[in-house]
């Protein structure tokens, strides 16, 4: 498929970067080139993520005039003051309208490898599994080298709703996410990933999402990633499944609006 024939066949779908971090500092410099980029390419919104308090204010504030963005709040893993996590979770309740997620939070056990440690985290990232059930929002969520506990824990707790972002854990422990609804989002790094390949090959097109996790896991380690690369998840996922463009774009937009509604 040439660029023309993506460009028709994009405008019968919605092409969704489901996680990003646009509020990054990064991006201060030339976030509207960076979303015009974007636009050009053909997406039409960036879930945009936050890792703190912090973060989560200025996507708020940025998505009422970058009408692309669409806002969510969350506490990245590593943190793990309980404070820090009762004020997210007051600031998601009170916001609530006008976010499209909660995340990212969930586990990292690269970073925290300590049990006690561990544990505090599982804690936290259940009150944010309980907050989603009972405010209707989906789970953007990090899974860091923790991919099967993330898993066994959203299953635990009957989580309903659910992303995982950049999945680096074995096919086998995704395929029972699969089969409870939830879905992956793959990044551009998939090109470089044989991990992410193989999830890839494994996991049926309608479990899948893409995301850039803009600035990081681009294409290239040396290169800051951004919002119009999640087409080359596209055409990764196409290559990998055997699939055309086109079947990709429309699988992806209809997981994104059954996950997350539609844009507007």
């Amino acid at each position: 498929m040439d660029q023309t024939e993506e460009r028709g066949a994009m405008k019968d779908t919605l092409l969704v970067d489901t996680h990003a971090h646009l509020a990054d500092d990064a991006f201060d410099s030339d976030r509207d080139e960076v979303l015009q980029r974007a636009r050009s390419a053909g997406v039409a919104a960036v879930i945009s993520v936050s890792e703190s308090i912090e973060d989560a204010e200025k996507n708020l504030k940025l998505s009422r005039i970058k009408s692309m963005m669409l806002p969510a709040a969350g506490l990245y893993p590593s943190v793990l003051d309980s404070h820090r996590a009762d004020e997210m979770l007051s600031f998601i309740r009170r916001e609530r309208e006008d976010l499209r997620a909660i995340g990212e939070v969930g586990l990292d056990y690269w970073v925290v490898k300590e049990e006690k440690e561990q544990e505090v985290q599982r804690e936290i990232f259940q009150n944010f599994i309980d907050l989603s059930i009972e405010l209707d929002l989906p789970l953007n969520v990090h899974s860091r080298s923790a991919g099967r506990h993330v898993i066994d824990v959203l299953l635990c707790h009957n989580a309903k709703k659910v992303q995982l972002h950049a999945f680096d854990g074995k096919a086998s422990y995704a395929l029972r996410a699969v089969e409870a609804g939830y879905y992956f989002s793959i990044p551009p790094s998939v090109i470089r990933s044989t991990q992410k390949q193989k999830l890839v090959r494994q996991l049926p097109l309608h479990s899948l999402l893409v995301e850039t996790d803009s600035p990081v896991l681009g294409p290239s380690r040396e290169e800051r990633n951004e919002p119009a690369n999640v087409l080359l998840s596209v055409k990764a996922i196409a290559e990998l499944k055997g699939a055309s463009v086109e079947e990709v774009l429309q699988a992806v937009s209809r997981n994104f609006q059954d996950l997350y509604g539609v844009v507007g």
